[in-house]
Order: C-alpha cells, then sequence, then structure tokens
C-alpha cells in the first residue's frame, strides 16, 4: 500500500501511475487497490490527529512525507508532526512494515554534534524509530555524516544518490550525442563546487562527463545563518568562454551560488548552468536567481522535483528545468517490496556509456 501525507499526495499519485506502467506489475499479483488514503483533522487549539482510511493490516507500507514546500503552503513544523502522527497512525493500524520516502529530508540540514545544540537530524530519526518505521529512503542528505546518527539494527536508512537523474537529463537535453560530449563538452565545460565540502558532488560530475574540475571555497559569517561573506576560486583554471556548470545537493537561500556567479563574471566566464537537487527557494533565492538570469549571468537552472515546483514557480523561473524522480520511487518501491538489492541505483554513471547505449536503441 502507498500512503502520503498532505505535502506529498500529488507525488504519490505521480508514482502510483509509474507503477501502472510497469510491464511486469499486474503479472506478479498486484492490483489497483494499493493506494491508500490518509486524512489529517486539526482542532481548533492547533492540535492534530491522522485517521487511516485504509484497511493496512499485515501490509507492505510506503508512506511518502516531506517537511519541504508544497502546493498546500504547509509549514515545516506542521507537515513534520503530521508525518510523526501518520507513522504512528499506520501503526496502530497494524501495517506489516512501514518504509517511510522522504526524497528531501529538511531536517538533515542541522547535523552539525559539536556544538552545544539540538541535532535536528538526530531527532527526526529517533522520532521516526520510535514511532515503528522500519526504513527510511532519503534522496542526497545534506551530509554523509547524519546517517552516523542511524542503528541500522533498528532502522535502516538508504540515502540513494539522486545526481543521476540530473546527469542523465543533462546528457539528454544539452549533450544528446558522443561526438557533442567529445569535441565540445570535454573542451569547454568545467563542473564547479559551491564550496569545498561539495568537492566530492562536483568531482563525481567531472568525472562522469571527462571535463576539468573546480573547487569554490566559501567564507560564511557563523554569527548568522545562511550568510557568505566572500568565495574564493582555489583552482587556476582558466574559465574564460567556457561553460561552468554549479553543482550542489540543493539552493537554500541562494546566497552562496550568488556570489559565486558574481565572482566569475569578473573572470570572463562564457556562460554559467547550476544543477542541484533540492530546490528549497528560500526567500530571497528566487529574486537572486531570476535577477542573475536576467543580467544574462545565469543561463539554465536544473532541479529534481524532491521539493515541489509549482506551475507559478516555473512562470516566474522560465530558465528551470526540473526532473522528476517518480519513476525512481516507484522502481525502489518494487524493489523493496520483492526483496530484492538497491545496488543498481548506487553504481557510478558514465556519460559515454550512458550516451553509446541510447545510440544502440535508436
Amino acid at each position: 500500500m502507498i500512503v502520503a501525507t498532505r505535502s506529498m499526495q500529488d507525488y504519490a499519485e505521480r508514482v502510483c501511475h509509474q507503477l501502472e506502467t510497469f510491464p511486469d506489475f499486474y503479472a506478479h499479483g498486484h492490483n489497483r487497490n494499493f493506494r491508500g488514503k490518509l486524512k489529517a483533522l486539526k482542532f481548533a487549539d492547533g492540535e492534530m490527529e491522522v485517521e487511516v482510511h485504509t484497511s493496512l493490516r499485515g501490509k507492505d507500507v510506503f508512506l511518502f512525507g516531506t517537511s519541504g514546500r508544497n502546493a498546500d503552503g504547509i509549514s515545516t513544523d506542521e507537515a513534520k508532526m503530521e508525518l510523526y502522527h501518520a507513522v504512528d497512525a499506520l501503526k496502530r493500524s497494524q501495517a506489516g512494515r512501514i518504509t517511510l520516502l522522504e526524497p528531501y529530508c529538511s531536517s538533515s540540514r542541522s547535523d552539525r554534534t559539536t556544538r552545544r545544540n539540538s541535532v535536528g537530524f538526530f531527532m527526526h530519526y529517533k522520532t521516526l524509530v520510535s514511532l515503528g518505521v522500519d526504513h527510511i529512503i532519503t534522496y542526497q542528505l545534506h551530509s554523509d555524516k547524519s546517517k552516523t546518527a542511524v542503528d541500522p539494527s533498528v532502522c535502516s536508512i538508504d540515502d540513494v544518490p539522486t545526481i543521476v537523474l540530473l546527469k542523465e537529463y543533462i546528457s539528454d537535453q544539452f549533450i544528446k550525442t558522443t561526438d557533442i560530449l567529445k569535441n565540445h563538452v570535454r573542451k569547454n565545460w568545467i563542473f564547479c563546487s559551491v564550496d569545498a565540502g561539495g568537492e566530492s558532488v562536483a568531482r563525481k560530475y567531472a568525472q562522469a562527463f571527462g571535463t576539468p574540475l573546480m573547487i569554490a571555497h566559501k567564507q560564511r559569517n557563523y554569527s548568522k545563518a545562511n550568510t557568505v561573506e566572500s568565495i574564493n576560486l582555489l583552482s587556476d583554471t582558466e574559465i574564460a568562454g567556457k561553460e561552468v556548470w554549479i553543482v550542489d545537493d540543493m539552493i537554500d537561500t541562494g546566497g552562496s551560488i550568488y556570489t559565486l556567479i558574481k565572482e566569475m563574471r569578473k573572470r570572463q566566464v562564457g556562460k554559467v548552468n547550476i544543477a542541484i537537487i533540492h530546490p528549497v527557494f528560500s526567500d530571497p533565492a528566487i529574486e537572486r536567481l531570476t535577477e542573475l538570469h536576467e543580467e544574462g549571468l545565469l543561463d539554465k537552472l536544473v532541479v529534481v522535483d524532491t521539493v515541489q515546483c509549482q506551475d507559478s514557480l516555473r512562470v516566474r523561473m522560465p530558465f528551470l528545468h526540473v526532473v522528476s524522480s517518480a519513476r525512481l520511487s516507484a522502481e525502489i518501491i518494487m524493489r523493496l517490496h520483492e526483496e530484492k538489492s538497491l545496488s543498481p541505483f548506487f553504481d557510478p554513471f558514465d556519460a559515454w556509456n550512458y550516451l553509446s547505449s541510447l545510440k544502440l536503441l535508436f
């Protein structure tokens, strides 16, 4: 059974549609009655309950939930509480196994354990485990150290590297052939991280497409959240006239990327694109990105739909490309339900092999 909190109803519907398109879905004995229903009730004083309107006894239940931006405008705090209530309701309905799919885990932003402060991801994980979640699926946590809070003997977690979806989209839409990859991309493209912490992500892009790598160093003002004082480019790679792809796991307020692109402008960069997974877009990210595009400094922005991008947002940002992860979620659900390995989703991506295989297909 597939259920969802209010913040991910539309996404869950798209996943269900993808499941029904699998050639062997019905051949394996599955039927159309696999979509369950949850209902959130709010009391006058602000408290809530979640009701289950489907029989789940002994079922393998997949719950979609997020605290990110959503069409209903549900706040992070309320969405998170609804998720906790939903898990409790599923457990009380005697679900057989509960797997939470949380493509964008907002709590992973709070993962520092060396300061005298609460650790959001640890609290989130412990709450989910205590309520009865058996398995958590995320799409690119903010940092690998978040997973050190996980006790796999109690509840396992799979952090699926969704950058493969971005790499496939870039290959399909902006490269298309091995000739362009060899004669243009590898000579004119550069992949760049936003900061030193994102070097591993940028390096994977550079290796996948066979291009140079550039690392940026971000100097933050730690007395205030989401504040960047300066950004310096650590490599001496020549970027004049080149096409640079800035890659990262997310854009929150856009301060880092805004400062980095302004710095690149001083070096006569040819074209700048951005590829990120989570389009969080907290204020004033949209204004910053739109300004960069209108000034001719930003060409394309490619994101994954782990955070909902409403039609109104796409109208405001016509340069925005949104890559769907619904089929990936559907494939993961099928594999988990049939007790198959998730290893294929962790295989490295190679643009040459990918484009060559497309040529063979057509």
